[in-house]
């Protein structure tokens, strides 16, 4: 399986890249602002990169409910992020957003994938990148990003997510973007109880045999610690082992917020991914 990344081509079959989390939010869920500073989120961003991270992705909005940010807010606090990523790094950049305005000026400032947690819900996402030439997240959320979901009921859970990222993903194809530049993300935490939330892990082959590259992003979640006992600070060993179960289930991108053991991770589930290939 090959994902693209604007110029940058990667066979995915026996490996996971491995996305930096860089959060240009005041109140994020897990750094609580900690890099808000331009500073520190260059800072950052260097750590990420010498840690081995394969793309950045920054974010301008938080998740889950909180403040309104205007677009205007948006884009002040992602596009010279980006711009000023570019100059430093050669390495793809991401920008976290649902809004295709946001997405369009990203992708001006260098960046060539759209995560977007809204499973497009803007019209015009998806024109915006495929005239880019940019890849996508498509993600599935039940309600909408910012939106409180303390009670979701589904009928099939997996089976309802399967076709929401499925038909998503064919809106994606037949905008132009092609099935390399697309992966698809089971959107943990968004509108799902942690024990759905556990479901949609252990089921990540569900999604791969959809024929697109899954994109993993559990990084110290909410679902995480629930199973464990855990606050958001002392989730870290969670989060490594339902990286490397995503990866032996066919997941192949790690969104992380500790880049350097989702590296380490990563290379040693390729190196399992490699025997096995060589020695079925």
């Amino acid at each position: 399986m090959i994902v693209e990344l604007g110029p940058h081509r990667y066979d995915v079959s026996t490996r996971a890249l491995v996305m930096g989390i860089l959060n240009r939010t005041p109140d994020s869920f897990y750094d609580a602002g900690q890099y808000w500073d331009f500073d520190a989120f260059l800072a950052k961003a260097e750590e990420l990169v010498a840690e081995g991270a394969d793309f950045l992705d920054v974010g301008g909005v938080k998740a889950g409910p909180g403040p309104e940010v205007t677009e205007e807010e948006e884009m002040d606090r992602v596009v010279p992020a980006i711009e000023a990523l570019k100059k430093r790094f050669d390495l793809p950049i991401s920008v976290d957003t649902w809004r295709a305005s946001v997405a369009r000026e990203s992708y001006a400032a260098v960046a060539v994938v759209g995560n977007d947690i809204s499973g497009f819900a803007d019209p015009d996402f998806l024109h915006e990148a495929s005239a880019a030439g940019a890849s996508v997240v498509v993600c599935h959320v039940r309600l909408a990003p910012r939106v409180a979901d303390p009670e979701p009921v589904y009928d099939d859970l997996v089976g309802e997510v399967s076709r929401f990222l499925s038909e998503r993903a064919q809106w994606a194809v037949e905008a132009g973007i092609p099935p390399q530049r697309i992966m698809l993300d089971a959107g943990h935490d968004l509108g799902k109880t942690p024990e759905m939330s556990a479901e949609l892990l252990r089921r990540s082959q569900e999604l791969v045999d959809l024929g697109y590259p899954v994109f993993l992003s559990v990084s110290n979640k909410g679902f995480l610690g629930a199973l464990t006992g855990t606050e958001v600070g002392s989730r870290r060993e969670a989060t490594l082992a339902a990286h490397a179960l995503g990866v032996g289930l066919g997941s192949r991108i790690l969104r992380a917020h500790d880049v350097a053991g989702t590296r380490r991770v990563a290379d040693f589930m390729s190196a399992l991914l490699q025997q096995q290939r060589n020695h079925p």
